[in-house]
């Protein structure tokens, strides 16, 4: 009786690691996909109400197209000209708007094209408890205290800045990259973040 329990718990757990993560990855794409149509749902009912087209056929053509038209402006930033305008278009209006700056150094890090804008991955304790939250340390103050930027899932791009005593503040051997993704999953992934935590140096109120 015992073996066949053991046998049918490690059958469905193995099961379930096999199908969680494809499960997840699948939500991502999912999550992507509705928020990229979303996006583009004006274009996309134009093309229906002037075609044949089904909806999806037609969002799968939009989306063709703005990766052809990213391809085209990627080829004229390249040249002397392209590059003049991109960079007076981004110094003298883009760097204004709100986020600008942190949305683009996310997708640079992202691409491989730029080191992380963050300097280290940590676990902080908000609200001095024992709830831990991922966050990136972004500055270091003389009183000792510590600025850090708490993400919300699975957009890393939001999210809300704290100012913690370095007592709360438990920096992890976690690449940033890695803490990406794992933000982006939801936590899934966050393993190695929770097993390099040294748990004795909590500091509770």
């Amino acid at each position: 009786m015992k073996r066949t329990k053991s046998f049918l718990r490690t059958t469905l757990l193995g099961g379930l690691v096999v199908i969680l993560p494809v499960t997840i990855i699948a939500a991502v794409f999912g999550w992507l996909y509705t928020k990229a149509t979303g996006l583009i749902q004006p274009i996309t009912d134009y093309l229906v109400g002037k075609t044949d087209l089904k909806e999806f056929i037609a969002d799968i053509v939009v989306l063709s197209l703005i990766v052809g038209v990213c391809f085209v402006i990627g080829l004229i930033v390249k040249t002397r000209v392209g590059r003049f305008v991109h960079e007076k278009l981004e110094s003298n209006v883009l760097r204004i708007a709100p986020g600008y700056n942190l949305i683009k150094d996310t997708v640079l890090q992202f691409l491989g094209r730029k080191k992380s804008p963050f300097s280290s991955v940590a676990l902080v304790q908000l609200y001095q408890s024992r709830t831990l939250a991922t966050a990136f340390v972004t500055d270091e103050h003389e009183d000792g205290s510590v600025s850090v930027f708490v993400p919300t899932g699975p957009n890393p791009t939001s999210g809300q800045i704290f100012h913690l005593e370095s007592r709360y503040v438990h920096p992890v051997a976690v690449g940033v990259d890695e803490a990406m993704r794992s933000i982006i999953s939801c936590g899934a992934g966050s393993g190695k973040l929770i097993a390099a935590l040294d748990r004795s140096r909590l500091n509770c109120a």
